[in-house]
């Protein structure tokens, strides 16, 4: 479960940040998930309690923001959300559309620091 050295890197990259900025409690830590990073959300959000255990982020909420995939159609020039991800292929010309444009992002966003 590669979920669990994610979550663990998350806490990394938190304790760091909040230690730069002065110390103090993280409450939060906000992430961009996209339907494409090949994460599992679920397991994330189950390896989040441990991976904070004795750390400054023990107790925080991990608050996960879903993204979509959204490829280029080269056929409709345009931008589209893709239903599934499953299939790469344009919902209104049913053009392969490999060209993905957003879905992979595994990000952290931002922190809460008490």
């Amino acid at each position: 479960m590669h979920e669990l050295s994610i979550a663990l890197s998350m806490v990394d990259i938190a304790t760091e940040t909040a230690e730069r900025n002065g110390g103090g409690k993280v409450t939060a830590i906000y992430l961009k998930l996209g339907a494409l990073a090949g994460v599992v959300k679920d397991a994330l959000q189950f390896s989040w309690e441990a991976a904070c255990a004795d750390t400054v982020l023990e107790g925080s909420r991990l608050v996960i923001e879903d993204v979509p995939v959204v490829v280029c159609c080269s056929g409709c020039r345009a931008e589209r959300k893709l239903d599934s991800i499953n299939r790469l292929i344009c919902p209104v010309c049913q053009q392969p559309t490999p060209a993905v444009v957003q879905g992979k992002e595994l990000e952290v966003t931002g922190l809460e620091i008490e």
